[in-house]
């Protein structure tokens, strides 16, 4: 059975259409194997396949200091952070 190609046409920020072009460059993808890629892994998943939701109090103000660069922890080496959580 061949398969009917359809087209699509989205409308998306330019500097995000080419920043993501370039991540997608390196994984050896173009824009449309991107999206087809995508589109797969809706309907294996049923939905969207990762979560999508609001972040908490929490994780808002972690952004925000982030941002800031304000009540970062920093480390020396990898060997220390990896103590510091447990590792």
């Amino acid at each position: 059975m061949t398969q009917v190609s359809a087209t699509l046409t989205i409308r998306t920020n330019k500097s995000l259409k080419d920043e993501v072009g370039k991540i997608f460059s390196r994984l050896g993808l173009n824009h449309s194997a991107a999206v087809n890629m995508f589109y797969r892994q809706v309907l294996t998943h049923r939905g969207i396949p990762f979560d999508v939701k609001l972040p908490n109090k929490q994780t808002l103000k972690a952004l925000e200091n982030s941002r800031k660069r304000k009540n970062l922890t920093t480390y020396k080496n990898s060997n220390e952070l990896f103590e510091d959580i447990g590792i």
